[in-house]
């Protein structure tokens, strides 16, 4: 079996530091979350990622991630990075996917930043997805503190020997006019930019999703059933961005096979 943060409109119940158990499959019926192409691909690449990927050969992938990176304590397959080991063993034939999670429970990126180059030194994955911002914008941190908090993280992580990706803020309607994360949303895009690193834009994408009607984030009890749809529809989307982002071509692993 292959192996395995902040959420306010489904309050899941917290797993510290946990390694995520195997992964269930979903019902390929209810994948009706399409992207858009030009939010699932990025100008930055991932070396360490296509250097990884081959027949044989093994991923490591290591979440550091929020409230919004988990649902509860008894099901961590739905979680999105169960799904997206799920989402990546599927279409990686002959390669060994691993997704492990860290939680940095509500930790600004200036919290968090001072510990990841070392975090990378001690699990060695080729991928760090870093999914922050979420708690910076919900206690107002200034913009140029976070951004250089990013900075430091980023540039600790790449020194460390890891490919990066940067996820920013989950879309919650209900929350939007509470809080202001569009000076969060652009940091994220231009310390992205600065350190050549793709940006999962999350955002963005479960936007569109609420505005096309897959998912009613404004409901006031969406219950856990929609937290698992959201979840495997952003394991399958990120997916989708690594393979796509490491320029790695599936119908050749197949073949040598």
């Amino acid at each position: 079996m292959k192996a395995l943060s902040r959420c306010a409109w489904w309050r899941p119940v917290l797993i510290i530091g946990v390694l995520m158990a195997g992964p269930t499959r979903a019902d390929p019926a209810k994948h009706f979350c399409e992207v858009p192409a030009y939010l699932l691909t990025s100008e930055s690449s991932l070396p360490k990622v296509q250097a990884a990927v081959k027949p044989g050969g093994k991923l490591n992938v290591l979440v550091i991630g929020s409230r919004s990176s988990v649902i509860g304590l008894s099901d961590h397959s739905a979680a999105y990075p169960s799904r997206l080991q799920a989402y990546l063993g599927d279409r990686l034939p002959g390669v060994t996917v691993e997704v492990a999670l860290e939680l940095q429970v509500k930790k600004t990126a200036e919290e968090m930043a001072p510990t990841l180059g070392k975090l990378v030194e001690e699990r060695k994955p080729d991928l760090v997805i870093w999914q922050t911002g979420t708690v910076d914008a919900m206690r107002q941190v200034d913009g140029d503190d976070f951004r250089n908090a990013l900075d430091d993280g980023v540039a600790a992580m790449q020194k460390a020997g890891t490919d990066v990706i940067l996820m920013n803020l989950q879309y919650s309607p209900r929350t939007e006019t509470m809080i202001s994360g569009s000076a969060y949303l652009d940091n994220m895009r231009v310390v992205a930019q600065q350190h050549d690193v793709p940006l999962f834009d999350r955002f963005a994408i479960m936007r569109q999703w609420n505005e096309n009607g897959d998912f009613d984030l404004f409901s006031p009890a969406p219950g856990m059933e929609l937290a698992k749809r959201v979840h495997d529809c952003l394991g399958r989307a990120l997916s989708a961005f690594v393979i796509e982002t490491a320029h790695i071509k599936t119908a050749d692993l197949r073949i040598q096979r």
